[in-house]
């Protein structure tokens, strides 16, 4: 592990660096401003490189399992569409301990800490225990999928060896809320980037079977990925142990007991961000399904354009995640007006950055989709699309800056109703209408009349949220 960690202190990046300073109330309105946009800055940009980390996992299991074969592929692709939703659901349901520990940080209650972590840590392993019963009993829903047996069985073996993993990817973002709740989001950045070069070696050797081992094909690539995260919970825990910063929140000496309160106060943040984030993949995936019978062509082109704005989504969840860290310490150091003046600024610097993704993507829409493919029918449906990618993400990204402002004052209930109105009320029945329907058109409009009905359902969820995001910063 010490290995691992030094070329990074050579690079002059120090994992226990802080990032959340106490602001200085005498400074202008101006330089508060731009103050805090360098505190989100550095808190955020370690965020974005683990998130891009875990989304590299993925890409590598699809490349190497494609390269064995069709089927192991298709099992490996089946098999993360079925764990994802359920990891996203219990992941944001976790991420309550980062502003729960941020603000118990900025309010120096050091003394909560600890305890709060425990109780995450024991909802992780509850939340593991769950998982992994879905995962081991996935048969029926293949069943219900009508999968040929060979894609079935390699789905089946994927999924059972990856859950011997959930506890420790559990666990991990469980520790994530320590970590980043005090901060140091580059410790979790570091250990993200550790998993990744773990996972990438044992996936050539368990999928094509190296060094004496069978060859495992897309089961490999689930027994690469427990292994990994495991690697990267036992290194995160070591240096736990021996970073003199974190001695001062020891895991063991500072052990804490289940807490019923704690444990209650917890679920109660953090269920609905973990139904917000669900309702979200769960809403792409049913468009998915939905624009099926309109042929490959279609659904190629769609997901092509879904893969691009997911990239560049990245910049503003990981600028998201990074506000609510920070104004979750500002609530709890007192500096109201400071939290007020950065959750509004904020979304100024959101619409920056959709003002900079939005003529990117319209400019560039035939170089992207070339990029993608060479097949002239698919980079045009994902030509057309861009254009409507382009006005989205406009609404994508105020949106995702709002509410993760609102979940730094612990506001998660309204917001996820705003959610699930914008997503399940207007985005999916105005897009099934456009898209198959006369109703509103002269003739259905095809794919992207889901692309429109997902643009005015984000711009209903920004603007309410932003809106929110106002008035409960008046009060």
């Amino acid at each position: 592990m010490a290995k691992f960690i030094e070329p990074l202190q050579a690079l002059g990046i120090r994992l226990d660096q802080d990032h959340q300073p106490i602001p200085q109330a005498q400074q202008s309105t101006l330089v508060r401003t731009f103050t805090e946009w360098k505190t989100l800055a550095l808190l955020g940009a370690p965020i974005l490189v683990a998130q891009l980390a875990q989304m590299a996992n993925g890409v590598i299991d699809t490349i190497m399992a494609g390269n064995y074969s069709a089927s192991d592929l298709a099992g490996v692709g089946i098999g993360s569409s079925l764990w994802s939703p359920l990891f996203l659901f219990f992941m944001g349901l976790l991420s309550a301990l980062q502003p729960m520990i941020s603000g118990h940080r900025g309010a120096r209650q050091s003394e909560h800490i600890m305890p709060m972590t425990w109780q995450g840590i024991y909802v992780a392993l509850g939340c593991a225990v769950l998982m992994i019963g879905l995962l081991f009993n996935v048969k029926p829903v293949l069943v219900l999928l009508q999968m040929d047996l060979q894609t079935a069985s390699i789905t089946e073996g994927y999924l059972r060896s990856f859950s011997l993993g959930v506890p420790a990817l559990l666990l991990l973002v469980a520790l994530r809320g320590l970590t980043d709740g005090l901060g140091h989001t580059r410790t979790f950045m570091a250990f993200s980037l550790l998993g990744t070069a773990v996972n990438l070696p044992l996936n050539y050797v368990l999928i094509y079977g190296k060094f004496g081992l069978p060859a495992m094909g897309g089961v490999g690539c689930g027994w690469a990925t427990a292994i990994s995260q495991w690697v990267s919970l036992l290194a995160l825990l070591l240096y736990l142990n021996r970073s003199k910063l974190y001695a001062q929140f020891h895991l063991l000496r500072d052990w804490a007991k289940p807490s019923r309160t704690s444990i209650g106060r917890l679920l109660r943040l953090g269920v609905p961000i973990g139904f917000t984030i669900f309702v979200e993949a769960s809403m792409f995936a049913v468009i998915a399904l939905f624009l099926a019978p309109l042929g490959a062509v279609v659904v190629a082109g769609h997901q092509i354009v879904l893969n691009v704005v997911s990239l560049l989504f990245m910049v503003p969840l990981s600028l998201g995640m990074a506000l609510t860290l920070r104004i979750s310490f500002l609530v709890g150091a007192k500096a109201p007006d400071t939290a007020r003046l950065l959750g509004r600024s904020a979304i100024v610097l959101a619409l920056g950055i959709a003002l900079v993704y939005a003529p990117l993507l319209f400019f560039s829409r035939d170089l992207l989709a070339s990029l993608y493919t060479q097949d002239t029918a698919v980079r045009q449906v994902a030509t057309q699309l861009l254009v409507f990618g382009a006005v989205f993400q406009i609404a994508d990204v105020v949106q995702v800056t709002a509410i993760s402002a609102l979940r730094g004052y612990r506001d998660t209930r309204i917001p996820m109703f705003i959610m699930l109105l914008s997503f399940w009320a207007i985005c999916l029945p105005l897009g099934y209408v456009l898209t198959f329907t006369p109703w509103l058109t002269d003739a259905p409009i095809g794919a992207p009349g889901f692309w429109i009905g997902l643009t005015a359902g984000l711009t209903t969820a920004s603007i309410l949220l932003t809106t929110r995001l106002l008035r409960f910063q008046a009060r």
